[in-house]
């Protein structure tokens, strides 16, 4: 018994693994079931029946990951760090765990499109919101004294998670556009980890 446990855990850990290496290399709509049995080195009957459909595979991989990072944002959010050392461990928090799913923006937005976008929500949350209240108000009391120039807190933190996320969002066009492959995608995300912090931080400096 505990054996065919073993073997169905380290069966379906091989697919989740495969699949998600199928997603980032096609993406959802060019990923086929097939790929994914392939990859994981087993027939399609058997994938089937550990999950139904790619779309069902999609959701266990992206979910699992959002909600690996939902706690460090919160754990960010509430920490004692200055404002600044806040904003660039955000930002590479944030384009790390994009290096690692850039097809998580997509996933997110489409979840938000569903009739139960809300229960995705609540699902990922697990009743623990990211503590932005605590952001918000560290951000008003450096306004307040004359540290930062004037700015709502949710204005500030659109700015570093747009900037953050739009180039996976738009990465099949930054790749087509300035002719890079995968790999000097990469190398051009761990630079705009300093170009964001950077951008953000002179903006706001008095």
């Amino acid at each position: 018994m505990v054996e065919n446990k073993n073997k169905d855990q380290n069966t379906e850990q091989k697919i989740l693994e495969a699949a998600k290496a199928v997603f980032l290399e096609r993406g959802l709509d060019g990923a086929r079931m097939q790929d994914i049995a392939d990859k994981a080195g087993i027939n399609k009957a058997l994938l089937h029946y550990y999950f139904r459909s790619k779309d069902k595979l999609f959701d266990v991989i992206f979910l699992e990951a959002a909600a690996r990072f939902l706690p460090q944002l919160g754990e960010l959010f509430g920490s004692d760090l200055p404002l600044f050392e806040k904003i660039e461990k955000f930002v590479h928090t944030y384009i790390d765990l994009l290096q690692e799913n850039p097809h998580l923006p997509l996933f997110v937005l489409n979840e938000m499109q569903k009739v139960d976008g809300k229960a995705f929500f609540e699902k990922l949350w697990k009743g623990k919101k990211p503590a932005v209240h605590i952001l918000a108000k560290q951000i008003d009391q450096a306004v307040k004294e004359g540290l930062i120039r004037p700015i709502r807190p949710v204005h500030l933190l659109l700015n570093i998670v747009s900037m953050s996320i739009f180039p996976f969002v738009a990465r099949p066009i930054v790749k087509m556009g300035w002719g890079v492959d995968d790999t000097q995608f990469r190398g051009l995300m761990e630079e705009r980890k300093k170009v964001v912090v950077q951008f953000v931080l002179d903006s706001i400096r008095k």
